[in-house]
């Protein structure tokens, strides 16, 4: 108590209540300090004026400045008469800097109905994704400018750098691309067989995996496999550099980072990707033709009897034509969010995820369009 005492004494004198400061109000001492300013106006009514005395105070910090400035709003909240007196001019600045802060009320939460909560957030969503869309077409305008002065100036491209992306995008992927590839196609012609067997249809299995590997699959699971492999390394990459401020610095040196860092991604990426595409549908169809033999009793030459009449040309080229633009649409969102990245690790993991989640989302609904189109033209 005696401790309590020489902080903060109370006293009552006649209609007045005097309460006078001593010794130091710092940060060290917030709790016994918060502790005596909430005791002070409880049973507090009798009295009309109050007088906060500063004289015997050593030292105030921000916290110590804060209760006083507590003390005095809570007299003026309780319609009391508040005066601040023997204020040493060493304090008196931070006093005067605390006394205009915060004045207005914190605002009282809203409650809102679900359907409208529903509603905010849609509207937000949509913005966003205008937002996104306005940046991917800037970044292609970009892309498109930097594109157009290394096609005046061919020796402006950076050959080595597309050379060392396309290893590490397509050369370094193919053995997970075989491999997811070969279960998908496996894994289809196990389940064709055998829904197919109840109705004496077995050989029809052999068109379905040829057409859905070729046409649909075959892509589409590659351009999964390289959002979330490529997309997310090149967002985290550009990420990085942006953190560490190279990107400045390499427009201080006179570069375009567009042309320097991400057309030779773009490019090795678009070029990486049908190839990909082409080794990953083949092994599928090795996987569908393996299953087919041990599961469904058809030797490979038969498969492959029966795959020539299933699948045409057109069948292999509906694929690969989806191909470049499902690349484009990776390494544009990828290189985007990259650029977003603020300047922490937060927003790095943040950006990262959106990338490889945007991708996967617009590669399928891409997807969509294309067989959309290609079943109107009769392909």
């Amino acid at each position: 108590m005696a401790a309590e005492a020489s902080l903060l004494n109370v006293k009552v004198v006649g209609r007045s209540l005097m309460l006078t400061a001593a010794g130091g109000w710092v940060a060290q001492r917030a709790a016994e300090l918060e502790a005596l300013v909430d005791g002070v106006y409880r049973q507090r009514s009798a009295v009309d004026r109050v007088e906060i005395n500063l004289e015997h105070l050593d030292r105030l910090d921000t916290v110590g400045a804060w209760l006083i400035e507590r003390l005095r709003r809570a007299a003026a909240d309780a319609r009391l008469n508040a005066e601040i007196v023997g204020i040493d001019p060493r304090f008196k600045v931070l006093l005067d800097e605390v006394a205009i802060s915060n004045k207005e009320p914190v605002p009282l939460p809203r409650h809102k109905h679900a359907l409208h909560d529903a509603l905010e957030h849609i509207g937000i969503a949509v913005a966003e994704i205008g937002k996104d869309f306005t940046a991917i077409m800037q970044f292609l305008g970009e892309v498109v400018v930097a594109t157009g002065r290394v096609a005046l100036v061919p020796r402006r491209l950076r050959f080595t750098s597309i050379v060392h992306h396309l290893d590490r995008v397509g050369y370094r992927a193919v053995p997970i691309i075989l491999l997811i590839n070969f279960l998908i196609g496996a894994i289809l012609a196990q389940q064709g067989i055998f829904h197919f067997r109840r109705f004496g249809a077995e050989t029809f299995v052999v068109d379905m995996v040829g057409i859905l590997v070729l046409r649909e699959v075959g892509v589409l699971i590659v351009s999964i496999m390289l959002a979330g492999r490529s997309g997310s390394a090149y967002t985290a990459e550009l990420g990085s550099m942006k953190m560490r401020e190279e990107m400045d610095a390499l427009r201080v040196m006179g570069f375009d980072p567009v042309e320097v860092l991400i057309l030779p991604r773009l490019i090795a990426l678009t070029v990486a990707l049908p190839l990909l595409t082409v080794l990953g549908s083949l092994s599928a169809l090795v996987g569908g033709g393996l299953v087919s033999w041990v599961y469904g009793g058809f030797p490979p030459e038969v498969f492959m009897d029966r795959l020539r009449e299933a699948v045409t040309l057109d069948t292999l080229l509906v694929g690969m034509v989806k191909a470049p633009f499902m690349a484009g649409v990776i390494g544009l969102i990828a290189c985007v969010e990259g650029l977003r990245v603020e300047g922490s690790a937060e927003s790095l993991g943040e950006h990262t995820t959106n990338s490889v989640v945007k991708s996967i989302f617009i590669v399928i609904v891409l997807d969509g369009f294309f067989a959309v189109f290609f079943a109107a033209v009769g392909i």
